[in-house]
C-alpha cells in the first residue's frame, strides 16, 4: 500500500496528495520553494502521531505548517506538511487566575487575544502579522512582535508544551525536563554537563537572540526549561499538539507616542534611551515606507519611532506619554500624542503592512526577504545601521530598513536579483559579508523570525563550528532519523539553493493586460505575492474587502496568497502541468469574486480579478465557454437588444412564469436567483426625451449611461440628473451606446472587451478631447474605465485620457460644484461600499457628501456576495449569500429603523433585494428625494413603479 493510500487508512483528517493541495504549500513568505509530496490536516494528536508513524515506517520527512507567513522557509518541505490551521486551532482553556491558557498549535494569535481580553489579559508577543499567524508557527520561529520591549519574545511566554518526537515518544516540555522520556533527556542532560562552559559563555547576550537552538535554556542556572530550549526549533526536533503559555495583563488604555527625527539613523540611535522610561512598544521606520497619507497624520522629521505608553486610565497614560516626549525632545523634529483609538490602529496598520509594502521600492522595483530581521544590542543599532547601509552600497543594493528599533532588531526587504546567476551569486556574497557584519556589532543573524533556509548556513559564523557541532547533537538525540524539516538549522541547505523564482519562465508571459506596474510581465505580476497572507485575516477589520471567498471557505486555495501560489506553479509547470489549460488553478480562481479587494487591502497590490480575467482568457481560449460567460459575460448586448426591440415587459412577465427555470438553467443562471426585471423605459430613452433648453449654463460634464443605470437602474440616472442640476451642472450623456466592458473582463472574454472599448472611445472621442470630466455612477464601471481600459488598450492614448476624466458622483460634485450644499437628509446610514469603489476609486469624496447631507454613520465593509455575475452564476449561490452575511446583512438588521440603506453598486441593491425585505438606494436617490419640491422625473415612470 502506497504512503497516500496508508494515511488515509490511519488518520482521521484530510490527506491531500493532489497537485493542487501539494502546489499550496510550496512557498512561505520567504525566497524559498520545496515541493511536498502531500498534506495531511490532523484533527487531534491522535492523528498527528497516526501520520508521524506512516512516514517513518516509509521514510518519508515531515513538517510542521501553521500559516506559512514563515520569512526564513522553515515552513516549507519535500515530505509530508502537517496543516494545523483546520482542524487543530482552538484555544482549549483560559485561566485568569495563573494567567495562562491552553492552546492547539494551529490557533491563531488574535484569536486568543480576543478570547483573552475580557480577563484584562492578552498574548505579549504579537509579530505583524499577528491577525493570521498560529501560536504553532510564532513557538517553532521564537516570534516576538512589537511589544517584546515589554513582554518578551514567545519563548519568555511558553509555559509547557506537548510534543510527538519523530520515533512517536510523546514528551511533556517544563522546566525540570520531568515529562521528557528517556533516553532522549539523559542524553541531552549529558550534552549539556559536558558542554556547559561553552553553552554559558557562547552565546551573545541580547533581548533577540533567536537564532540557533537555545540549548543554553538547559543549564541548571536557567532551571533547564526544556520548553524554552524547543521554542525557536523551526520543527526539527518534535511536532507540537499543545501548548501551555502565559498572558499578561493589558493597560486600562494606552496612547501612542510617535516622536520624529531628522533621519533612519537618529531614530535608531535615540531608541535605546526611550527603554528606561519602560514602554510597550519602541518600532522604527523611515520616512521611504511611509505614504503620503500616513505621512500626514505624522509629526514632521525623515524617521519616526511608534511608542506606546500604557497606564491604568487614559489620563495616566497620556502623561506618562508626555513625559517620554519631554524626555526625548531634545533629540526629536517634533513629537505627536495619537489618543484615539482608531488614529491608532490607522498608523500601526502603516508599520504592520511594512513586511508587505517594504517589497517594492519607491521606483516600483522589487525587494526581497533573506535578511529580514537581524538583531544587535539595542544601543549599537544606530552604528549598525550606519555600516549595515554602507554595505548595501557596497554590493550595489537598496533596501528600506524598519522594525524593533528598542530591541536592536531591523526588518529589511532587499532589491536583490534571484533569478540569474550573477544575481545569485550577489545574494550569496552579500549574505555572507552581513553575517559577518551582525556578528562583529555582537548580534544574531535571526533576531525575530529564525534562521530557516535564509541563514542556517552561516550560523558557525555566529556561534563557531564546535557550537554549531552541539546543535547537530542536540537535533539527532531528538531526532536521530533526520525525518522532521530536515534541511533547517542543523545540517542545513545552503541560502542559495531551492529559490522560488528559480522555476518561473525567464522571458515575459504573452498577456492581454498591460500590467504596467510590472513591466509588462506576468510573472512579476504574480511575484508580487510574497506569502504574508494578510487575506487570511478572518477577522472584521473595519472597511476591508480582501479575500470575502476565503473568510466564507477558510480553505488556502480560496485566499489571494492560494490563488498566487497555483498561479506561480502554473508557470513553473512542475507540479501544476498543464499551463493555462489547468484544471487546479480554474477551480481555485473559480470563487474569486473579482472584487479588487486585494488590489488595495493587499500591502504588495495582488490584483487577482486582473489574474482571473487573463487566465479565463487564455484558459477558453479556442474552446466553448460556459453558458453563464455567454448570458451574463455578453449581458449588455442582451440588454441593448432587449430595450431596440421593447421587449422589456413582455421578458419581465416570462421571468415571472415557470418558463424561468428552465431559461436559467440553459444560460447557466443559480436557480436560487430571481432574475431582476428590466426597466421598460432605458435612461439613454428618458434622457433623449426630456427637454434639455432649460438645463444650468455650469461646468458642462458627461454623465455616462453605464448599462446596469440604463436598462436596469434608470432610477438611479434619472436622480443623479436632478441633483447635478440643482448643483448647476450642465449634463451631456453620449449620443450612442457605451460600455467600460466590465461584465466581459470578468467572465475573461478580453479580446470582446476591447472591441467593445474601442467603439466606446469612438462614441466619446469628442468629449475626451474636451477635456470633460465624466462621472459614472456605477462603480465597477468607474473603475473598470480607470484601470481596465488603460490595460487592454496600452497604446491608444484615448484610453488613458478617458481613465483620467472619470469621476464617480462624489467626485463630480466636490470638483465641479464645491459651493453647492447638498439638501439636509438627517438620517443614519447602513449598506454598502462597493468593493470596487473601496479597491479602486476611493470613497474620501462620498463620505464628506454623506456629512454634509446630515447622512450619519458606517457603511459596511466586506463585499456583498453578488459582485456582478458571480453570485448569478449556478454553483456560486451559498458563497454568495455567506459572503453577504459576514459583515452587510448583519450590519442591515443591526441599523435603526429610520435608517437609509445606501448601496450605489446595483449588485449590492440586487443582492440585499434578494435577500432581505430592505430597499436601497444610490446616494443621488437619497438626495435628490429631499431636493426643494420633493420630486423629481424618475425614468421609467409609472410603468417602473
Amino acid at each position: 500500500m502506497g504512503l497516500a493510500a496508508e494515511l488515509r487508512r490511519a488518520v482521521q483528517g484530510e490527506v491531500e496528495f493532489d497537485a493542487a493541495s501539494r502546489a499550496l504549500m510550496t512557498m512561505d513568505a520567504s525566497n524559498y520553494r520545496r515541493v511536498p509530496v502531500g498534506v495531511v490536516a490532523p484533527r487531534d494528536a491522535a492523528d498527528v502521531a497516526a501520520a508521524l508513524a506512516v512516514c517513518r515506517e516509509h521514510g518519508v520527512p515531515v513538517v510542521a505548517r501553521g500559516a506559512g507567513t514563515s520569512i526564513a522557509g522553515q515552513a516549507t518541505g519535500t515530505g509530508v506538511v502537517l496543516d494545523f490551521t483546520r482542524h487543530m486551532n482552538a484555544v482549549l482553556e483560559v485561566d485568569a487566575e495563573t494567567r495562562t491558557a491552553v492552546v492547539q498549535p494551529g490557533v491563531i494569535c488574535d484569536v486568543l487575544r480576543d478570547r483573552a481580553a475580557p480577563y484584562g489579559l492578552t498574548f505579549g508577543p504579537d509579530p505583524s502579522t499577528h491577525s493570521r499567524c498560529t501560536l504553532g508557527g510564532m513557538i517553532g520561529n521564537n516570534s516576538c512582535g512589537s511589544h517584546s520591549v515589554a513582554w518578551g519574545t514567545t519563548a519568555d511566554n511558553v509555559r509547557a508544551l506537548e510534543v510527538l518526537t519523530y520515533r512517536g515518544d510523546r514528551a511533556r516540555l517544563t522546566p525540570g525536563g520531568d515529562g521528557v522520556p528517556e533516553p532522549l533527556r539523559g542524553e541531552v542532560r549529558a550534552l549539556v554537563r559536558g558542554e556547559s562552559a561553552r553553552l554559558r559563555t557562547g552565546f551573545p547576550d541580547l533581548p533577540r537572540r533567536i537564532s540557533g537552538y537555545a540549548l543554553d535554556a538547559l543549564l541548571p542556572e536557567r532551571g533547564e526549561d526544556w520548553a524554552r530550549a524547543f521554542t525557536g526549533s523551526e520543527g526539527t526536533l518534535g511536532v507540537l499538539t499543545e501548548a501551555t503559555v502565559a498572558l499578561v495583563p493589558t493597560p486600562g488604555a494606552r496612547v501612542l507616542a510617535v516622536l520624529g527625527y531628522p533621519d533612519e539613523s537618529a531614530a535608531a540611535e535615540a531608541a535605546a534611551g526611550l527603554l528606561p522610561h519602560r514602554p510597550l512598544t519602541v518600532e522604527g521606520m523611515a520616512g521611504d515606507l511611509v505614504g503620503d497619507a500616513a505621512r500626514a497624520a505624522l509629526p514632521r522629521g525623515g524617521a519616526w519611532l511608534f511608542t506606546e505608553v500604557g497606564g491604568d486610565t487614559p489620563a495616566e497614560a497620556e502623561a506618562e506619554a508626555a513625559r517620554l516626549c519631554r524626555a526625548a525632545a531634545s533629540g526629536t523634529t517634533a513629537h505627536a500624542l495619537v489618543v484615539a483609538p482608531a488614529a491608532q490602529r490607522a498608523l500601526w496598520r502603516v508599520r504592520e503592512d511594512a513586511s508587505g509594502t517594504a517589497t517594492r521600492l519607491p521606483d516600483g522595483g522589487e525587494a526581497w526577504p533573506g535578511w529580514e530581521d537581524c538583531a544587535v544590542p539595542p544601543a549599537r543599532l544606530g552604528a549598525y545601521l550606519k555600516d549595515f547601509r554602507a554595505l548595501l552600497r557596497d554590493h550595489g543594493l537598496r533596501g528600506l530598513p524598519y522594525g524593533h528599533f528598542g530591541d536592536g532588531c531591523i526588518h529589511v526587504r532587499i532589491d536583490f536579483d534571484l533569478v540569474t546567476p550573477p544575481g545569485v551569486a550577489r545574494f550569496r556574497a552579500f549574505s555572507t559579508d552581513l553575517a559577518e557584519l551582525v556578528v562583529r556589532h555582537g548580534g544574531s543573524l535571526s533576531g525575530e523570525h529564525g534562521d530557516g533556509l535564509a541563514r542556517a548556513e552561516l550560523l558557525p559564523r555566529m556561534y563557531g563550528r564546535e557550537t554549531v557541532a552541539l546543535f547537530e547533537r542536540f537535533k539527532d538525540a531528538w531526532d536521530g532519523d533526520g525525518g522532521l524539516n530536515p534541511g533547517v538549522l542543523a545540517r542545513p541547505q545552503r541560502l542559495d539553493e531551492n529559490l522560488r523564482f528559480a522555476v518561473l519562465p525567464r522571458e515575459p508571459v504573452p498577456t492581454a493586460f498591460a500590467y504596467p506596474h510590472d513591466g509588462g510581465d506576468f510573472s512579476a505580476a504574480v511575484r508580487r505575492c510574497v506569502g504574508v497572507a494578510k487575506c487570511r485575516d478572518a477577522s472584521v477589520s473595519g472597511t476591508a474587502v480582501m479575500c470575502p471567498s476565503f473568510r466564507v471557505t477558510g480553505e488556502e486555495r480560496h485566499s489571494t496568497r492560494g490563488r498566487a501560489r497555483l498561479l506561480h506553479e502554473m508557470l513553473a509547470g512542475g507540479v501544476v502541468r498543464d499551463g493555462w489549460r489547468s484544471a487546479e488553478v480554474h477551480e481555485a480562481l473559480d470563487l474569486c469574486l473579482s472584487c479588487k479587494g486585494c488590489r488595495s487591502d493587499c500591502p504588495v497590490g495582488v490584483d487577482m480579478a486582473t489574474y482571473k480575467a487573463e487566465f479565463l482568457h487564455r484558459h477558453y481560449a479556442g474552446r466553448l465557454r460556459p453558458m453563464a460567460h455567454y448570458a451574463m459575460g455578453r449581458l449588455p448586448l442582451w440588454l441593448r437588444l432587449a430595450a431596440a426591440t421593447r421587449a422589456a415587459p413582455l421578458l419581465n412577465a416570462a421571468a415571472r412564469t415557470p418558463l424561468a427555470a428552465p431559461a436559467k438553467r440553459a444560460a447557466g443562471i443559480a436557480p436560487e436567483r430571481d432574475i431582476p426585471p428590466l426597466a421598460p423605459v432605458p435612461f439613454t430613452r428618458w434622457w433623449r426625451a426630456r427637454d434639455r433648453s432649460a438645463q444650468p449654463s455650469g461646468p458642462t460634464t458627461v454623465l455616462w449611461p453605464d448599462t446596469f443605470t440604463n436598462y436596469l437602474s434608470p432610477e438611479a440616472g434619472s436622480a443623479a440628473v436632478a441633483v447635478l442640476h440643482d448643483a448647476g451642472l450642465r449634463l451631456a450623456v453620449p449620443p450612442s451606446p457605451v460600455c467600460c466592458g466590465l461584465t466581459y473582463v470578468s467572465t475573461g472574454q478580453l479580446d470582446q472587451a476591447r472591441a467593445v472599448l474601442r467603439r466606446t472611445l469612438d462614441a466619446v472621442g469628442p468629449a475626451i478631447d474636451a477635456g470633460l470630466p465624466v462621472t459614472v455612477l456605477e462603480p465597477p464601471c468607474a473603475a473598470a474605465l480607470r484601470t481596465d481600459l488603460p490595460e487592454l488598450l496600452p497604446d491608444d492614448p484615448r484610453a488613458a485620457a478617458l481613465a483620467g476624466l472619470v469621476r464617480t458622483f462624489a467626485e463630480t460634485l466636490e470638483e465641479q460644484a464645491p459651493h453647492w450644499r447638498p439638501p439636509h437628509v438627517g438620517r443614519p446610514v447602513t449598506g454598502q461600499t462597493h468593493c470596487h469603489q473601496h479597491a479602486v476609486l476611493g470613497d474620501a469624496a462620498d463620505r464628506r457628501l454623506r456629512e454634509r447631507a446630515g447622512l450619519t454613520g458606517e457603511l459596511a465593509g466586506g463585499c456583498c456576495g453578488l459582485a456582478g455575475n458571480f453570485g448569478f452564476e449556478a454553483g456560486h449561490y451559498d458563497v454568495s449569500v455567506a459572503c453577504a452575511e459576514d459583515q452587510l446583512l448583519p450590519a442591515v438588521r443591526r441599523a435603526p429603523a429610520d435608517a437609509e440603506v445606501l448601496a450605489d453598486g446595483y449588485s449590492c441593491r440586487t443582492q440585499l433585494d434578494q435577500l432581505s425585505d430592505t430597499r436601497s438606494r444610490h446616494l443621488a436617490e437619497v438626495l435628490a428625494e429631499h431636493l426643494p419640491g420633493g420630486g423629481f422625473g424618475e425614468a421609467g415612470g409609472e410603468e417602473r413603479r
